[in-house]
């Protein structure tokens, strides 16, 4: 089995995370496994510290002539048994690079938008009908889009993504102290890209109310983003920027779970929600909007509360629940853990994927 990856983001995000995790876990299994991404961003740095097999190629859009071409130099030097695309315009790129060759593809499809969000005049009703032979979703839910948007459900299998289940590493004093925060701060954690979907501006209109209630209360915002201008001037109108800490991109995001009394997922889209299922794995109470596969991580009131997205005043109603609530709290976050230790670890994820790639290579 020799499998081509190949992922043409550029920044540093959930579905780049569960690339490298897979090839990681190919390697280890003894699968020769190769990728394919984008020169001089995070992906590649980060597989070649993991000493996986990197090839860089400038890929730009899924119409890039040039980078089909050297794809299908590469395919046909290295004789790959199956290429798994994880972007959409990697998808468009591998059908490109193989097309008359006897290789399958396979695709993972990690949101939840219809596949004719961003489609020109229609066409990927053809693009996904006949350009893979195969998908994996990482929720059911984004299964029931694809359906409906009339890929036959015979060509989609579910693996979700995975998390590590191992304590997250750092000194929380060192952080705390980096960070301005207190002993007496209760500390409100969200891990996100700061783009629209996410819903932070909805989660800076909870704050307030939830200041009333809990005036120890402190926003920590990790990740960075397109939207970070415009969240500050938000805050700075709501008069809570004292209670909101932007921290940027991080690569020690593990060590900022052990800082948060309460998680908060505010998206109005999600595929997922690695960085709900990260903070479960860390024993955090979670408060998240019930939109995406989230339902089918939080079963709500007894692994983490759910609210409606797009409502400030159900999100401040839910982290004030967790915050007024600690032990009840901290009783969901345990069966919450234990949820994604039975379903959501990086080791299913890899089986599950290894799993079919082998139905699909026995059936080519």
């Amino acid at each position: 089995m020799k499998i081509l990856h190949i992922n043409t983001e550029k920044a540093w995000r959930g579905g780049e995370r569960q690339t490298l995790y897979l090839l990681e876990g190919l390697k280890k299994r003894g699968i020769e496994a190769h990728l394919v991404c984008q020169p001089e961003f995070p992906l590649a740095a980060r597989a070649r510290s993991a000493d996986v097999a990197v090839r860089s190629i400038a890929m730009h859009g899924e119409a890039d002539l040039n980078a089909s071409i050297a794809l299908r130099g590469l395919v046909r030097r290295n004789g790959y048994d199956l290429v798994h695309s994880h972007t959409s315009h990697a998808h468009t790129l591998a059908y490109w690079s193989t097309a008359g060759r006897d290789i399958v593809r396979l695709v993972t499809r990690r949101v939840e938008y219809s596949i004719f969000r961003n489609s020109f005049f229609g066409l990927n009703r053809l693009k996904y009908r006949f350009m893979a032979d195969a998908y994996i979703a990482i929720s059911d839910r984004i299964r029931q889009v694809m359906v409906s948007d009339g890929v036959p459900e015979q060509m989609i299998r579910v693996v979700p993504s995975g998390v590590l289940l191992e304590p997250g590493s750092g000194d929380p004093g060192r952080l705390m102290a980096e960070l301005g925060l207190g002993k007496d701060h209760r500390v409100l954690l969200s891990v996100a890209h700061l783009t629209p979907e996410k819903g932070h501006d909805v989660l800076l209109r909870a704050m307030p109310p939830v200041l009333d209630r809990a005036p120890s209360a402190r926003l920590l915002l990790v990740g960075d983003g397109s939207g970070r201008a415009g969240l500050e001037a938000l805050a700075d109108t709501l008069g809570i920027r004292q209670a909101v800490l932007f921290a940027g991109f991080r690569d020690d995001v593990a060590a900022f779970y052990g800082l948060a009394q309460v998680f908060v997922s505010s998206s109005t889209a999600e595929g997922l929600g690695s960085s709900v299922l990260d903070a479960l794995a860390a024993g955090v109470p979670v408060v998240a909007t019930a939109v995406g596969g989230i339902p089918e991580v939080i079963a709500d009131g007894k692994t983490g509360v759910l609210v409606p997205p797009s409502e400030p005043r159900a999100l401040a109603r839910g982290i004030i629940d967790q915050i007024e609530r600690a032990d009840r709290a901290r009783e969901m976050a345990a069966r919450g853990a234990e949820v994604v230790r039975q379903r959501f670890s990086v080791e299913k994820m890899v089986s599950g994927t290894v799993q079919v790639y082998r139905e699909l290579l026995a059936g080519s």
